[in-house]
């Protein structure tokens, strides 16, 4: 070999030997200082809930801390955007929802952020059960017998009351509709305290929410349930049936969380993060935590996360343009 050559390919070793080390540095070292976790939401909600156990879970088994942010406002965009635009370093992640990640850029004219450019999935955390619950008068005591009577009745001669529009209950109501062939009129509320108020007093007869606020209701006998949204009967609530098996195979519009950090960030923190976090979510102590907030363990590293996306984004694209909902 040549003086020449020699000295080439020495140099680009020496070149090489230094990207690999830092690549495998990356990881190594990290974390080495506070985490910020983003939760888009108010404190005491199940996002925020979710979010404080992922985040306990890694400060204790990492050694730093890990601390909850919460963000609110514009159903979740504040605090994504804010990840989004965070330096793609690890040190800030997203606690994110099915709105962050899927129904907010239909829903939203202006988007402050990519759902999908903008962010490195990471992995898949925890998903509830919305329920079809209705008041005792209501005269139906299935999902099928709902159905006849609210195609009965007429398009919108039924009402229907839910948090918000565009949100998970609203959307899976309206999914609900699609496949059954029906229309209801949406009565708007300001939060499920409000529809869970008027519900148990009659004056709306039926909703479609999360489950967890309303269940101790349907316990005692004061509303009927009717139906879960889960792809399967709901840990707390087996049994009510699901609507999947209540005549429409397939229907799964169970609200779910995940956790992402910006675009950019090195694949071996993100690798990192996915494998840590998957692992606890699979943990019989995180799982514990997670039910008592009236959750459901999801677990899923970074590609299962991005297929979920996938197959999600496809659904509720679907769902909102056959409710005509426009971009607020």
């Amino acid at each position: 070999m040549s003086k020449s050559i020699r000295r080439r390919s020495l140099l680009g070793a020496a070149v090489a030997a230094p990207m690999v080390s830092r690549a495998g540095w990356a990881q190594a070292t990290y974390p080495n200082k506070q985490i910020r976790m983003v939760v888009p939401f108010a404190a005491a909600g199940t996002t925020d809930l979710l979010g404080r156990i992922v985040a306990q879970y890694l400060t204790e088994v990492w050694g730093q801390q890990v601390i909850v942010d919460n963000k609110t406002g514009a159903g979740g965009n504040v605090g994504a955007e804010l990840v989004a635009k965070a330096p793609a370093d690890g040190y800030t992640l997203l606690l994110g929802t099915v709105g962050t990640a899927v129904t907010n850029q239909y829903l939203y004219k202006n988007m402050p952020y990519d759902s999908v450019k903008s962010f490195a999935p990471v992995a898949l955390v925890g998903e509830v059960a919305n329920v079809l619950a209705v008041h005792p008068s209501f005269p139906a005591k299935s999902v099928k017998e709902f159905v006849e009577y609210c195609k009965t009745q007429g398009p919108n001669k039924v009402s229907y009351g839910s948090p918000a529009v565009g949100g998970t209950g609203h959307l899976a109501m309206e999914y609900l509709s699609e496949l059954a062939g029906m229309r209801l009129e949406h009565v708007v509320y300001r939060g499920s305290s409000l529809v869970m108020k008027d519900l148990l007093a009659g004056h709306i007869l039926t909703t479609m929410d999360n489950l967890p606020p309303y269940l101790q209701h349907i316990q005692s006998g004061a509303l009927r349930a009717l139906g879960v949204s889960s792809s399967k009967r709901w840990f707390s609530a087996p049994d009510v049936p699901t609507i999947a098996e209540s005549g429409y195979p397939g229907f799964d519009a169970a609200p779910w969380w995940y956790v992402a950090a910006p675009a950019g960030t090195p694949a071996d923190i993100v690798k990192k993060l996915s494998d840590e976090i998957t692992k606890g979510i699979r943990s019989e102590a995180v799982i514990k935590k997670i039910r008592e907030a009236g959750a459901a363990e999801l677990p899923g590293d970074a590609e299962a996360l991005t297929k979920h996306m996938v197959a999600e984004n496809a659904k509720w694209k679907k769902v909102i343009e056959a409710a005509k909902l426009e971009p607020q």
